[in-house]
């Protein structure tokens, strides 16, 4: 379990929270297994007033850890409390204190106006008018959409309905906000605008709590109080990122530009302590950075002499400080761009 942080009574506790689901005939055919495991055994505690960030490669059952927290999906096992109520016995109570923006998600009706469909959204939690109103043409501000307010929903651009929807997400003043790749696809500007957005409307008032999954190392370091690193439905490490970094810190950390042939692998485990991964391509060179930590007394020259063994040419090296990109990789031996065993959405599957 992720270690306690504050002194008041969490906003999101799970414990020995399961989730498994049926894989299609087909799938079982291909792979020999009838189900898939998303969530196993997660215990997590969030406290009131966290910015709390959970980190995982694809398939690492973060969006169906979301769904169980947001009433959308029940568990297979264990227990889910959010803002002090049952997710699975007390859903309305939940729903009446959280708001959810998925990154990607273009809700809304077409036929509305941006500022009608944010009030028509404060209508169903029964924000009453007098403060529905300002809430909403402030958001609309924040989201540089006053341009747009007026704009009907299907006349909007990817981006500026993106920007709607987030401003959706906080138009009932949630207790508890859970936010699902949030800033995917926007522009480094907007993003950085709701960023800090989002950590002014936490210290506005006390007790307000964020849920935030993301592939941006940055977004996360950026906002979040704690971040727990998940892979295959496991928690394998929760706490806040100087202490995470702490946990790798020592030797070097090392950044290689390879130009290595098609079918070309390299295996590193031999070297005692060298936990390498592959970065993503860089297609216009035809290279890919190769990332790891030398240890102590490690010697570069090593790996340099595997590589070229293996038929690999290095265009580049750079050594750098810990990121919580490292933490990761040592964490769970894979980078964020890496595919995990199964997608989130386990679309086809049913539930078990």
């Amino acid at each position: 379990m992720c270690p306690r942080t504050h002194s008041t009574g969490p906003a999101i506790e799970t414990r020995a929270l399961r989730r498994t689901f049926r894989v299609s005939p087909r799938t079982q055919a291909l792979s020999g297994q009838s189900e898939v495991e998303a969530l196993a055994s997660m215990d997590l505690r969030i406290e009131s007033g966290e910015i709390f960030g959970m980190l995982g490669p694809n398939g690492a059952g973060k969006t169906t850890c979301i769904k169980i927290l947001t009433t959308l999906l029940l568990p297979t096992a264990g227990e889910a409390r959010v803002a002090g109520f049952d997710a699975v016995r007390e859903p309305n109570e939940v729903r009446r204190r959280i708001s959810l923006v998925s990154g990607g998600e273009t809700s809304g009706y077409g036929v509305l106006t941006v500022r009608e469909c944010l009030w028509m959204y404060s209508q169903f939690y029964g924000v009453p008018g007098q403060v529905a109103w300002p809430r909403v043409d402030r958001l609309i501000e924040i989201v540089d959409l006053k341009t747009e307010q007026h704009t009907r929903i299907n006349r909007l651009s990817t981006g500026q309905r993106q920007r709607m929807n987030f401003a959706r997400g906080f138009v009932s003043d949630p207790e508890v906000l859970f936010l699902d790749e949030p800033t995917l696809g926007m522009d480094v500007n907007a993003a950085r605008t709701l960023r800090a957005f989002v950590a002014e409307w936490v210290r506005e008032r006390e007790g307000r709590t964020v849920l935030l999954t993301t592939h941006y190392m940055a977004e996360a370091e950026a906002l979040c109080d704690r971040v727990a690193i998940i892979d295959r439905g496991h928690v394998l490490a929760c706490d806040s990122t100087p202490a995470l970094r702490r946990r790798v810190q020592g030797g070097q950390h090392v950044e290689l530009e390879v130009l290595a042939p098609n079918g070309v692998t390299l295996d590193l485990t031999a070297l005692t302590g060298v936990a390498a991964a592959w970065g993503a391509p860089h297609p216009e060179r035809g290279t890919r950075t190769l990332k790891f930590r030398l240890p102590e007394g490690g010697a570069l020259v090593e790996v340099l002499r595997r590589l070229e063994q293996a038929g690999a040419r290095v265009d580049g090296i750079a050594t750098r400080e810990t990121t919580l990109e490292d933490v990761f990789i040592a964490v769970v031996g894979r980078t964020l761009d890496d595919s995990g065993s199964a997608d989130d959405s386990r679309s086809g599957g049913s539930a078990t």
